[in-house]
């Protein structure tokens, strides 16, 4: 019942306005008795669906400094039984104790949003967004001017990994350009400094055989790409293919949004291993010879590694006219635009390591501005 409600409310904006104008004035009218404490600090990860992200590496930061041990925080979650927090209290999203909290927090801080679409933010509170990417495929009001899904009250600091970010979101938000902190985005602050020991820990985790280079394949979901009963429609993706090209010299490490993991039904075998449930990206990133993927700003994060990346765009000129991207992938990626399977194949086959990781260097300095520390800005927001 309750995801039936979101859908209508994501489709249907005469509903969604009703729903706002409903909700916006009780939180706004229970604000008014409802005073901000200076201690309480509120966060979460896509919304309540995940410990993880920018969002978790700042809390576990906040956890080693002594500066925060006064501040009492919450994590926020749709089924916080799911969750092992150690250091904040569990609070499950869209009930009453939740937006009590949220109207009595001194600090917001999320990858996404914190108002369950709403807009009640005390003016007391400071809202810090670190986003969940970079600025890639268009979004928000850049997809449509007539979006209302992006209503919420504007955060007063959102991260920033480059320019580009501050130019995109600034616009598709509405957020002002000074609201921008240009300091990278903390769940990538690990992957500056990654050495072989770890990255050996990891192949053993994930049984990689000592002999074999690691790809991981990250596809993107596409909202449009469905069939008249609303099942989204495999990727044209034929593992054979793939295991008969690559498989002597690689593994391939499968990670994919659910509904595209469902209907590929991939199985685990000696050269493919789904890794669509597995809950560290920042691992399986860490442990990858190549990256494949196709429209995600994953580009941006694994670029930081210096290795080499392909993007498999079997449907590019669909994905252009129906979301558009805020670079050209023809020009501003480390390789061209692969458009077919075989096309990819011989890409991989042929690599040129040493020649792909100066490319993707290149695109590093022009994207990536970030040394390393972006999970200490916090102590600059929190007094």
């Amino acid at each position: 019942m309750k995801n039936k409600i979101k859908n209508m409310l994501k489709q249907n904006i005469y509903i969604y306005k009703i729903y706002t104008l409903i909700f916006d004035f009780i939180f706004n009218t229970l604000k008014l008795f409802i005073k901000v404490d200076e201690t309480i600090i509120l966060m979460n990860s896509f919304g309540g669906k995940k410990y993880d992200d920018s969002p978790r590496v700042i809390f576990e930061y906040m956890k080693t400094q002594p500066k925060y041990k006064k501040y009492k925080i919450y994590w926020a979650f749709h089924n916080p039984s799911e969750f092992q927090i150690e250091g904040a209290e569990k609070v499950k999203t869209d009930t009453l104790k939740y937006f009590i909290i949220a109207l009595k927090a001194k600090y917001w801080i999320t990858n996404s949003a914190i108002e369950r679409g709403l807009k009640f933010k005390n003016k007391k509170t400071i809202y810090i967004n670190t986003w969940h990417g970079s600025a890639f495929k268009k979004i928000g009001k850049d997809i449509s001017k007539k979006s209302f899904k992006f209503q919420a009250s504007k955060c007063d600091v959102m991260f920033a990994q480059n320019n580009l970010d501050i130019e995109a979101y600034s616009n598709a938000f509405s957020i002002p350009k000074e609201r921008f902190a240009l300091v990278g985005l903390p769940r990538n602050d690990e992957l500056f400094s990654v050495n072989e020991e770890e990255i050996i820990k990891i192949r053993k985790k994930l049984n990689i055989p000592e002999n074999k280079k690691v790809i991981l394949y990250a596809p993107t979901f596409r909202e449009y790409n469905r069939d008249k009963n609303g099942c989204i429609l495999a990727p044209p993706i034929n593992i054979d293919n793939w295991k008969e090209r690559l498989s002597k010299e690689y593994i391939v490490l499968f990670r994919a949004h659910y509904e595209v993991n469902s209907v590929l039904g991939i199985k685990d075998d000696e050269f493919i291993y789904n890794v669509s449930n597995y809950n560290n990206l920042n691992e399986l990133m860490k442990v990858s010879d190549i990256l494949i993927t196709d429209y995600s700003s994953l580009i941006y994060d694994y670029a930081i590694l210096k290795r080499p990346i392909y993007c498999y765009t079997y449907d590019y000129d669909e994905y252009l006219q129906k979301r558009g991207f805020y670079i050209d992938m023809n020009k501003d990626l480390p390789n061209k635009i692969c458009k077919t399977e075989k096309e990819l194949l011989n890409e991989i086959v042929n690599c040129d390591f040493d020649l792909q990781r100066e490319k993707t260097t290149q695109f590093v300095k022009k994207f990536v501005l970030n040394n390393g520390n972006a999970r200490k800005y916090i102590d600059k927001l929190i007094k």
